[in-house]
């Protein structure tokens, strides 16, 4: 396999070097690996691996006017989803990590994350406010069938009636329709599903190990159905690769019972810029360097604009036209725009602080758990 082969059920093609690591890697062929032999071990797809940590703190503060919440609750860090576009790959080089396939393949499960903020939420330094769960990575990836630690900060939510909204791009947000379905019930909830493309055989590559687009519309529909109010995320829109579905996503997503919908231009900050660039070269080879000039059209001539107010929607011409695409498909479907509708709407005056507060240490020795 060579170290820009597409791997089956990852997104990264490579393991590339996270910009704190110590030690400098370079791939070097001598010959000896056996190439397409499933009886080497080298040769099999990466493993998963996780590690079970006890964090210190559980909610993150931001103060950026780009986004429609203050707070928000990550249970794991990296994503076994393996979208190539993530805008959190970057974060594993923190951990001398790399934002390539170890952040798909080298995970982190918070098993204290319903204690740290059931302390949160006990403290008098807290001011009710909506929290924004699953922001970074997915709070539904697969591990959370194993470690049920998303269910667990939903039941904490429900018991002190704290707003909390949910992004997902996976089926197993169905699990939890029970709790969700009591808070939607007092104005506390919202699911948000997000729909890059309807193209199947563009999501199996671009985000190998979330739900099919269309099991995501069936999941849209099972929330609605519930009194879950439901909206989408048309997210990244990639030019000349997925931009072309922004009409029929925003079509089959009020079809199926969303509320509100709302959009983000591709964004390739730090790592991801180069992985997107091998995944493109890996499936899209006739159309990388088209897709990256669009890209650098939109950010003023870089792989990426930081600055808020442009960094989620870009700039010039093509953003102007991709906005009144977006307004007019909204104005077609009667949804509402997202980001003012859906938090907005969750009512902070009913909250009640929990009524027991776990003690004891939140230190511990991690431990690592290997997953296929």
């Amino acid at each position: 396999m060579s170290d820009q082969s597409p791997i089956k059920g990852r997104g990264a093609t490579t393991n590339m070097q996270g910009r704190f690591e110590h030690q400098v890697r370079e791939v070097f062929d001598d010959g000896w690996e056996r190439h397409n032999d499933d009886t080497d071990p080298a040769s099999r797809p990466p493993q998963t691996q996780i590690t079970e940590e006890h964090a210190k703190s559980i909610l993150t503060r931001n103060q950026s006017p780009d986004l429609p919440f203050h707070v928000s609750l990550n249970p794991y860090r990296g994503c076994e989803h393996g979208c190539i576009y993530c805008f959190a790959r970057p974060t594993h080089s923190y951990l001398e990590l790399s934002p390539g396939l170890d952040f798909e393949t080298r995970l982190f499960a918070k098993v204290n994350a319903a204690d740290l903020l059931r302390r949160e939420l006990a403290s008098p330094a807290w001011k009710p406010e909506p929290i924004a769960l699953g922001v970074n990575t997915d709070a539904y990836q697969p591990c959370e069938r194993r470690y049920g630690i998303t269910r667990q900060i939903l039941e904490v939510a429900r018991e002190c009636r704290q707003p909390i909204g949910v992004i997902t791009k996976s089926a197993l947000v169905e699990r939890d329709i029970d709790i969700l379905s009591d808070l939607a019930q007092q104005q506390l909830t919202v699911v948000a599903l997000t729909i890059t493309t309807l193209d199947h055989s563009i999501a199996r590559t671009l985000e190998p190990r979330a739900a099919s687009p269309t099991r995501r519309l069936k999941i849209m529909e099972k929330l609605a159905a519930a009194g879950i109010p439901v909206s989408v995320s048309v997210a990244p829109i990639i030019p000349f690769v997925t931009d072309h579905d922004l009409e029929k996503i925003l079509k089959s997503a009020a079809e199926a019972g969303a509320q509100s919908a709302g959009y983000v231009m591709l964004r390739l900050p730090w790592e991801v810029s180069p992985l997107f660039q091998q995944w493109l070269q890996a499936y899209f080879p006739d159309r990388a360097e088209r897709v990256m000039n669009r890209v650098r059209d939109l950010s003023g001539g870089k792989d990426y604009q930081a600055e808020f107010g442009r960094r989620m929607t870009g700039e010039g011409i093509w953003a102007d036209l991709i906005r009144k695409r977006f307004d007019g498909a909204l104005n077609k479907h009667r949804l509402k725009e997202r980001r003012s509708a859906d938090f907005a709407g969750l009512d902070c005056a009913r909250f009640r602080r929990p009524l027991t507060v776990p003690s004891g240490s939140t230190e511990n020795t991690p431990r690592q758990i290997d997953m296929f």
